[in-house]
């Protein structure tokens, strides 16, 4: 198994530079080609006589173009002279973001998207709502927080949960698995549990070896925050990705690992792979 293809999801009206470093260092290390893609919603004025003022609907497909031929042409700046294929896509459309992306989606292999933990959930015209994307896109997203400009592979720690989802991140995540320094496994679990759950991920341990991984299991007990746990077992064996099954109610903007909130898969300086 390999990623032949990433897609790069640009957020127009905004520099992507980090995000753009790291979608090459991953195509060039993995021979990869890159698609990046671009996509807004137009204006949406409501006028209690039904009139939006033909000007103002002009100006703002102006100004959508503008900025996505910007972002088109810092793809091309980033990535045609280092990566051998590259291809963009864009689009102005009225229908859901998450859903558009996520049909296009069906070309890649790994999906890469950057997240602005600053950007307003109140617009979207521009931004795409992650949690609804991740829940739809049936690829692996590799979640990138705003200013983590580097994606180091020297340690993945892997949030197993023994769900479908998390068993899915795991397989999806093998081509990284498979060139990372060091991969732990790592479970939380209540008290009366861990020796169950040790027995369990051991299991995924050795499913891991047979594909060329050597990784070590790690049980700790729970506390009642499975978030922050799982944030400092993180931080604590130095982890650079954390792998992650993502699942939730993605039309109440809701998505999680578990009890691992949004908040925790957005920390600046950790990026996360989840599938659902």
């Amino acid at each position: 198994m390999s990623y032949a293809t990433l897609m790069v999801h640009l957020e127009p009206g905004r520099p992507n530079t980090a995000l753009l470093s790291i979608a090459g260092d991953l195509a060039a290390r993995l021979h990869a080609s890159v698609v990046g893609i671009a996509v807004c919603q137009p204006m949406r004025l409501i006028y209690n006589d039904g009139y939006v003022p033909g000007e103002l609907i002009e100006q703002d497909r102006r100004e959508i173009d503008i900025e996505i031929k910007a972002a088109e042409a810092e793809f091309h700046a980033a990535l045609d002279a280092r990566i051998g294929k590259t291809e963009w896509r864009s689009a102005v459309t009225q229908k859901s973001l998450p859903a558009f992306l996520a049909k296009q989606a069906r070309c890649a292999d790994l999906v890469i998207t950057g997240v602005d933990r600053n950007t307003s959930l109140f617009d979207t015209s521009h931004h795409v709502d992650i949690g609804d994307f991740v829940m739809q896109a049936g690829r692996p997203c590799l979640i990138v927080p705003d200013g983590t400009d580097r994606l180091a592979l020297g340690h993945i720690v892997v949030g197993w949960k023994d769900t479908g989802e998390t068993r899915r991140a795991i397989c999806d995540a093998l081509p990284l698995l498979q060139v990372a320094g060091r991969v732990t496994v790592a479970e939380i679990a209540a008290e009366q549990d861990l020796a169950a759950a040790l027995a369990d991920i051991q299991d995924v341990v050795g499913w891991l070896g047979r594909h060329g991984v050597n990784a070590t299991p790690l049980v700790v007990p729970a506390t009642g925050d499975d978030a922050g746990r799982l944030d400092a077992i993180v931080r604590e064996q130095g982890g650079d990705l954390l792998v992650a099954g993502a699942y939730g109610h993605s039309r109440l903007r809701e998505w999680a690992l578990g009890g691992v909130t949004r908040d925790l898969l957005l920390k600046p300086g950790i990026c996360s792979l989840v599938s659902h």
